[in-house]
């Protein structure tokens, strides 16, 4: 989240000139600590961190700091909206169908090569969305023992053998 030595999260608030709350403060620790939580599950951890507070507050205090680029908002398709605090590099998320687990893949082999696409349209291309799709190895093991793994596990498992 922060890589600037002896910087925090207040002082990474100030420096985009977002005021420090509170709220604010402990909405960034939660998405530090749950890489990938969605907004249900930061609220949670913000509660049991600082106590009562509103729903409203983890939402607004969630989208001003993604507005500012103190965290990043993903939402994979299907799947509710979900916050990270690494924002800047340009990397992509593995998704499994079953669970829901979602964990940071690095870009493509090379620099930033899916930010050069065939064909921009005019467009200046400064980030690229790149979700992949799977069944985690705990929800593979879960099918293996229910002994009804779907055909898509099965297949994606005989290619890799």
């Amino acid at each position: 989240m922060l890589d600037e030595v002896g910087s925090g999260p207040a002082d990474a608030l100030r420096r985009r000139g977002v005021q420090v709350t509170a709220q604010r403060l402990a909405v960034m620790r939660a998405v530090s600590s749950r890489p990938h939580g969605t907004a249900d599950e930061i609220e949670e951890l913000v509660r049991a961190d600082i106590g009562a507070v509103s729903r409203q507050a983890v939402y607004d205090a969630l989208g001003i700091l993604a507005e500012n680029n103190l965290i990043r908002r993903i939402q994979p398709a299907r799947s509710p909206a979900r916050y990270e605090d690494r924002v800047d590099d340009n990397h992509h998320h593995v998704v499994c169908r079953t669970c829901g687990r979602t964990v940071d893949v690095d870009c493509a082999v090379g620099h930033r090569p899916c930010l050069k696409a065939a064909d921009d349209h005019g467009f200046i291309i400064d980030e690229a969305e790149v979700v992949y799709w799977g069944s985690c190895p705990a929800c593979q093991r879960a099918a293996r023992r229910r002994g009804n793994g779907s055909a898509r596990t099965e297949n994606m498992n005989r290619k890799r053998t």
